[in-house]
């Protein structure tokens, strides 16, 4: 009887009571902030994916490091509750955070990259691209890097640091292409002859567009030949179908209308004294 009593003394009591409020709050505590937790993470996604001009995966980044963030300060609330200081967890965890952030530099400079590129997007999952010196196909972006495909298969990956801040072509972009090109008469061949000439192959290309119409004017006289600049339009799919096709057309149709391709010359005068 005297140990239960002594069990049951009012300030053991008090104490046990104490401590099973702390266990209840820190429960609650806990609950309400996962659930908090969820909901924030749940709503930055679907606000993401309710615009089509913004990228997903920035936002399902986003979503999750609000989520890391609430729950640090839930489980810093819950220790609270048993008493612990939380002062010089909260100055260790910062000073850990640092010492990441300073080992992580380069990783760090290209998350932020990769971020500026969801945000801005000049440049989506499917485009032709040249970035960093390199040509390709976008397969894949995420917040370190962004993965091309080269026309031989190959698969380069450039970290997003050295894409932003440097010049971006993206080569899909607008729907409809110009395809420059460049071809040399002599000047003593019919100007108006070639041109119509130039006009009949792209005319009858299936892939060139003819509004806009495809621009053939004589651009450069050079030493040797007078110079026409030839620009048709197509659309984006077919733009290296039209850039790959009409140059050998237009040779063979200017060579079968007899027309020569001026040669570079050098005339020697020899004087016999």
């Amino acid at each position: 009887m005297e140990q239960i009593t002594a069990f049951l003394n009012p300030e053991r009591v008090n104490s046990l009571v104490g401590f099973g409020m702390n266990v209840l709050l820190a429960l609650v505590i806990l609950i309400v902030g996962l659930w908090i937790a969820k909901r924030v993470q749940n709503f930055i996604i679907k606000m993401g994916a309710k615009s089509p001009h913004l990228d997903n995966t920035l936002f399902k980044f986003l979503a999750s490091i609000a989520r890391f963030v609430i729950m640090a300060f839930v489980f810093i609330a819950v220790l609270n509750r048993f008493g612990v200081e939380t002062t010089s967890i909260v100055a260790l965890l910062g000073a850990a955070g640092l010492a990441v952030g300073l080992a992580l530099q380069g990783a760090m400079a290209n998350m932020a990259a990769g971020v500026m590129l969801m945000l801005f997007r000049p440049y989506k999952v499917g485009d032709f691209v040249e970035v960093a010196g390199k040509f390709g196909n976008v397969e894949e972006i995420d917040l370190f890097t962004t993965i091309l495909q080269t026309f031989d298969n190959q698969q380069i990956v450039i970290p997003n640091g050295k894409i932003w801040g440097e010049q971006i072509i993206n080569h899909s972009h607008h729907p409809v292409r110009g395809v420059e090109m460049k071809f040399n008469v002599a000047y003593g061949d019919d100007l108006d002859k070639a041109r119509d000439t130039i006009m009949g192959v792209l005319n009858s290309h299936p892939h060139v567009k003819s509004d806009p119409a495809p621009f053939v004017e004589v651009e450069t006289l050079s030493p040797r030949s007078v110079e026409f600049l030839v620009r048709p339009f197509t659309d984006g799919a077919h733009y290296f179908d039209v850039r790959y096709s009409l140059p050998e057309q237009i040779a063979k149709a200017l060579g079968g209308a007899g027309f020569d391709t001026p040669y570079p010359s050098q005339k020697i005068i020899m004087v016999k004294e």
